[in-house]
């Protein structure tokens, strides 16, 4: 994890830059496609669910959710990302909703910078990277 500075402009950009933004989604669509079979299953998909961190926070420190009702979280996410309700996600799903999700983070935020945590292999991490690279450049 690292402290990184973004604003909504940073998301914005990672997902406008299609080169950057499908060959992202790419790599991770086929690192949680465990049996490389082209298509997400809920358990290859609840990975990817549960860096969402959909937790409940009191005063910065996470409160502990009902097993149920987490599981019911999850389940309404993978339906979100599963379009054509086959109960399954392709990749064009997989890139469909993460980049409505990632917009939506974008919009959230505002054109205000913020400092976030980030994971190392997110997609917001790897907003900024892209970014500080085309900075440097």
């Amino acid at each position: 994890m690292s402290v990184e500075v973004l604003d909504g402009a940073t998301i914005v950009n990672f997902v406008e830059d299609e080169e950057a933004f499908s060959g992202s989604i790419r790599d991770r669509f086929d690192n949680l496609d465990a049996d490389h079979d082209g298509l997400l299953s809920y358990s290859e998909m609840l990975k990817e669910l549960q860096t969402l961190r959909v937790f409940e926070t009191h005063y910065g420190i996470d409160v502990k959710m009902d097993p149920d009702e987490l599981s019911r979280i999850y389940d309404s996410l993978f339906v979100q990302f599963d379009h054509d309700s086959n109960g399954a996600v392709d990749l064009e799903e997989f890139k469909a909703e993460t980049k409505q999700m990632m917009l939506a983070m974008a919009t959230g935020l505002g054109f205000l910078p913020v400092q976030m945590v980030l994971e190392e292999d997110s997609f917001l991490k790897k907003a900024v990277e892209r970014e500080s690279t085309k900075l440097a450049a």
